[in-house]
């Protein structure tokens, strides 16, 4: 009986540490993975501008990792539970690797990064023509020399990005569901909560990282070490700016192969914890039932796929649960995707401050959220239905803190001939430009060319030209610009590059906007967990793993595919000023009519989000109509359960409702 006992101690010990190795190496694996996907999100702004793409493409090539997701994501997660999770998860990770290097390759095949402007790098006293000359005999125009044109067209090198974020979504598709049920299949049931929130502590460490990596190559210029940037006249404030994204991906790419090596040794399964609490079950029957086990599922691995999809499909609180998860999933990733733009245009931040902002106020309150909902999950033993009623009122709440962002707005920038007059008088936009006025139309400038500067009027001009400025002092971006006969009549009127700054009352809402960031995303993060045991207690134990890769193929085919791109769409709507290519072909959007903006910005999310509490108000209802694991603990009750569930029709045996659903649990109890 000693005996006995040591040998179960010692599986006990090797059983928690395997387990906990498995959990802490797929903790890493959650963490690359998300400083993966929050630094591609926080560089859109640099790839939109160094490709000179509108905000649509930059959506689709967000969503290409959602369409390399959906690819595989139901396949992996059903036949991926037959096979070698950890190795299928460590080939995951290393496709992921190999992804994020191929994001960063353009940066190697294409020429350095030329922001459009007309002033030039070695602009001194004797070469001005950027200034207001009368008598100009010739229109200042772009370059347009025919063979850098078609180049400029035909290089397409954002396909490269488009291509590595492709393969990310395929090599992160095995790591969610298959790491979930590795865990639900050999960890002890109560655990699970605890276990998820530590995964989802990984999710938010990663981001956390990606930010801070993406404020920090955000800042330092993109052809850093090519060239001079004593002679730039840009700065990071710039809507022209372009960072050094390519570096992180570099570093994206290491981690996540690092991270896959420990999968490369972990066993196909464990022993389960309450089988282990069973004495009288010998060593040689366990191995004995592991294999008959592995036979049926070997010869079982494709003849009960599609029983398994329709058992899914006929679950109503399953299906109501995806359909509430693609709502509030297109409200959350359009918002999460676009911040940092939002946040450039709405409080006349930098996007390396507004990616650090978001990476300081936002994520951590999620992971503190995280840890204690796993962990109060697990010490109240909290049931599945107290769990629902849960996350639909602290989902709710956040919502309503949500809607408090129309009431941290700032104006538009104070730009002459785009959101003012030129007497500073606001003017209705969407109306025909009207840049020229009679203290610039002698200068000849171009209307077209964003090289914005600020007057010390507290006016913003599209150029030094535009502004009538006849002087300039100093280079690069401490250059200043004098005798500005539209900033004032008198000639001591000057002007410096750049927007001007927002003020003090801007400031102000920002950190009003930070602040209840803070509380919504605690909020978000306490709901989570309660509400994806509700995923995980609604489905059978056999289908969770396929439950799971369902649940993310419907919420990438109809939510994290489409709502960048359609979203996107939106935002290039309310462009006020497209950038300028060689050959005179938009480029990037430079300036935003930001009232417009909020609207699609904050109002669209709001509206998709608040539907998605329909369904879940009749996921409370069915819920009261079903039993669950842990609802009833009398051994006679369950007894009755199986033997209804015999008696059920085919239909009914297909459709099984949730308190049949957990066998393995029915067993062990009974």
């Amino acid at each position: 009986m000693e005996e006995t006992e040591k040998k179960i101690a010692t599986q006990e010990g090797r059983f928690f540490s395997k387990m906990k190795v498995f959990l802490m190496s797929l903790t890493c694996a959650y963490l690359a993975k998300s400083l993966s996907g929050v630094y591609m999100n926080s560089m859109l702004t640099q790839i939109e501008r160094q490709f000179g793409i509108p905000t649509s493409v930059v959506g689709f090539i967000t969503g290409s990792f959602e369409i390399g997701n959906l690819l595989l994501i139901v396949f992996v997660s059903y036949f991926g539970r037959k096979l070698h999770r950890p190795i299928i998860i460590g080939v995951g990770c290393v496709v992921m690797g190999l992804g994020c290097f191929l994001m960063a390759s353009p940066h190697f095949l294409m020429g350095r990064y030329k922001y459009e402007t007309t002033i030039s790098p070695t602009s001194n006293l004797s070469s001005n023509s950027f200034l207001c000359i009368e008598n100009r005999t010739q229109t200042l125009k772009p370059t347009q020399d025919p063979t850098e044109c078609v180049k400029e067209i035909k290089s397409l090198m954002w396909i490269y990005v488009l291509i590595g974020n492709t393969m990310r979504g395929i090599g992160e598709t095995p790591i969610m569901p298959l790491g979930i049920s590795y865990i639900e299949d050999f960890a002890k049931s109560e655990n699970s909560p605890l276990y998820i929130g530590i995964l989802e502590m990984g999710k938010i460490v990663g981001p956390i990282i990606g930010l801070l990596l993406g404020s920090f190559f955000a800042r330092v210029y993109v052809d850093i070490g090519s060239v001079n940037t004593d002679d730039l006249t840009i700065t990071p404030t710039d809507t022209r700016w372009v960072g050094a994204w390519w570096i992180g991906f570099l570093v994206c790419a290491g981690v996540n192969i690092l991270t896959s090596i420990p999968f490369f040794f972990f066993p196909k399964t464990l022993p389960k914890k309450e089988l282990q609490d069973n004495v009288d079950v010998t060593k040689y029957e366990k191995v004995e039932k592991h294999r008959e086990r592995a036979k049926k599922e070997n010869l079982g691995i494709t003849k009960d796929f599609l029983p398994f999809m329709k058992s899914l499909c006929c679950n109503p609180i399953y299906m109501l649960f995806s359909l509430t998860s693609v709502l509030q999933i297109n409200g959350f990733a359009s918002t999460f995707t676009f911040l940092p733009k939002y946040l450039e245009q709405q409080y006349g931040k930098s996007t390396s401050e507004a990616v650090f902002l978001i990476g300081v106020y936002s994520l951590p309150p999620v992971c503190l959220g995280y840890l204690i909902s796993g962990f109060i999950m697990k010490k109240f033993k909290i049931t599945v239905k107290k769990a629902a009623y849960i996350a639909f009122g602290l989902s709710l709440s956040e919502y309503f803190i949500f809607l408090c962002n129309y009431l941290l707005t700032c104006d538009n920038f104070p730009v002459a001939g785009l959101t003012t007059s030129y007497k500073g008088v606001q003017h209705p936009l969407y109306g025909e430009k009207n840049v020229l006025a009679d203290c610039n139309t002698r200068c000849s400038c171009l209307t077209d060319t964003w090289d914005p500067v600020c007057g010390d009027n507290g006016l913003a001009y599209m150029s030094a030209c535009l502004a009538g400025c006849e002087k300039s002092v100093g280079s690069g971006t401490n250059m200043v610009f004098q005798n500005c006969s539209c900033i004032g009549s008198s000639g001591n009127s000057s002007a410096v590059l750049g927007l001007c700054k927002k003020g003090p009352e801007c400031d102000n809402k920002l950190q009003y906007f930070l602040i209840k960031s803070v509380f919504s995303s605690f909020i978000f993060s306490l709901a989570a967990i309660p509400g994806y045991m509700v995923l995980l207690r609604s489905v059978k134990s056999e289908e969770k793993s396929i439950g799971v890769g369902l649940h993310a193929f419907f919420i990438r085919l109809l939510a994290g595919i489409p709502a960048p791109v359609y979203f996107g769409a939106l935002i290039d709507r309310t462009c006020l000023h497209w950038g300028t290519l060689k050959c005179g072909q938009p480029g990037a959007c430079r300036m935003y009519d930001i009232n417009r903006f909020r609207h699609i910005y904050l109002g669209l999310p709001a509206a998709v989000r608040g539907s998605s509490f329909l369904p879940a108000v009749f996921i409370l209802i069915l819920m009261r109509k079903f039993h669950f694991p842990g609802d009833i603990h009398s051994p006679d009750t369950e007894l009755a359960e199986m033997k209804l569930t015999e008696k059920e029709s085919e239909c009914t045996d297909v459709c099984r409702s949730p308190k049949f659903e957990n066998d393995g649990e029915l067993k062990t109890k009974l």
